[in-house]
């Protein structure tokens, strides 16, 4: 049985108090504090990028689950390492050619490697990432498309566990066999983040229980 992994997603915090944001979570309970980095090329947004992340690490020991939505996720691999990050997700839409030389270097620079995918990409596309001899060892599926926070989550995903999570969604998901969960809105938006995390994790420890 793998320990559920509660990772708040920092995209739905205060940007402007990003650190003590961070010392919240982790007080509140989450295991990981995730990281959103998007690039306008891969979607319609922009965000943080290494400088953050290596400022955020002088304020904080937690684990940085770094998701890239970008187009040349190589080149962010030695940036980030320096910096800092613990978790390095990049997208299978974007590296369907070169990810055995991705997971490689992320893994040289002493991150751990995952893998997301969109939507509406089929769930086969990742199949030789964790299959394969140098495989992934995290798959972060979308159930929200990658760009903003706060969208509803689409149920139809369960089939293929990142975004749209909360309270009235977490049990759907947890039974799907998700047992790390990225919630942004549900939980930074609650009176009681706390409350919210203890919640995820006991819906997913129920699920595995019953799996």
């Amino acid at each position: 049985m793998v320990n559920p992994k509660i990772a708040p997603s920092m995209l739905s915090s205060d940007f402007a108090n990003l650190a003590s944001e961070a010392e919240r979570m982790i007080r509140c309970g989450a295991d990981w504090l995730h990281m959103d980095i998007m690039v306008s090329h891969f979607v319609p947004n922009l965000t943080i990028g290494a400088p953050v992340i290596e400022s955020l690490r002088k304020h904080t020991n937690a684990y940085l689950d770094c998701h890239l939505m970008v187009t040349n996720p190589l080149d962010y691999v030695e940036p980030l390492g320096k910096a800092g990050a613990s978790g390095f997700t990049f997208h299978v839409e974007v590296a369907k050619d070169n990810w055995s030389k991705l997971v490689r270097q992320i893994k040289s620079r002493g991150m751990t490697p995952g893998v997301s995918l969109k939507p509406g990409t089929p769930i086969e596309e990742v199949f030789p990432l964790v299959e394969g001899e140098n495989p992934v060892e995290l798959v972060l599926v979308m159930t929200v498309e990658p760009g903003f926070g706060g969208q509803k989550f689409m149920p139809e995903m369960m089939d293929k566990v990142d975004g749209g999570l909360g309270p009235s969604t977490i049990d759907m998901a947890a039974s799907a066999g998700a047992n790390c969960i990225v919630a942004g809105s549900s939980v930074f938006g609650a009176p009681d983040p706390g409350h919210v995390i203890s919640l995820m994790r006991k819906s997913v420890e129920d699920a595995q229980k019953v799996s």
